[in-house]
């Protein structure tokens, strides 16, 4: 009998991690302590004809401010899921900054979605990596949640961009590792809404 009951309680965690699909009881497994998701730069890009309804979204930004979706209509959007403490958010800080501050004179405007952190530590990491647009405090995911039924940010970091229309255009899902890939999707996205 306890032959048994040993047997059993040995085999329990071999049975449980064998069922597991969850990408970060995965990740926890492999011993990597990442304690995010990461992505792998698979780029999406959605045809005109496919898209969804626009996302409509309000959120609060470091400073307090509200933004919603609306405000931005008319032009396009890059929308960038992120954390401080999420080392390839950091890594590509300074090249979505770079390619806001390149694209922002042709009317791209640039939003963060921060997952996870209080407002004071998002103005710290903005701080640090010289990011200059503003960022959701999305604690309570609702940003996040207004996202998924579209294209959901199933990795941190993720960057969408959405249409003129709010419509999601495009997802870069992980790290973005080339600037210029960004940089073309918004150009190819922007050059649909040219007459």
């Amino acid at each position: 009998m306890k032959k048994s009951l040993l047997a059993s309680l040995i085999a329990l965690p071999l049975i449980l991690t064998g069922c597991s699909t969850d990408p970060l009881a995965e990740q926890y497994l492999e011993g990597s302590n990442k304690n995010y998701i990461a992505g792998d730069g698979t780029i999406t890009e959605i045809p005109v004809s496919n898209r969804s309804e626009p996302v409509e979204f309000r959120g609060e930004i470091e400073n307090g401010d509200i933004v919603t979706s609306q405000q931005y209509l008319g032009n396009v959007l890059v929308v960038n899921f992120w954390y401080a403490g999420c080392a390839p958010c950091r890594a590509e800080a300074r090249d979505l900054e770079q390619v806001y501050k390149d694209t922002s004179p042709e009317g791209v405007n640039f939003l963060g979605v921060n997952v996870r952190d209080q407002a004071a530590t998002a103005l710290a990491f903005s701080e640090t990596f010289g990011v200059t647009y503003p960022s959701i405090i999305d604690q309570d995911g609702q940003t996040q949640m207004a996202f998924s039924s579209n294209v959901p940010p199933n990795a941190v970091p993720t960057t969408v961009v959405l249409d003129a229309q709010g419509r999601v255009a495009a997802r870069i899902l992980g790290q973005l590792t080339n600037p210029s890939i960004l940089e073309t999707l918004i150009q190819d996205i922007s050059a649909e809404s040219t007459p």
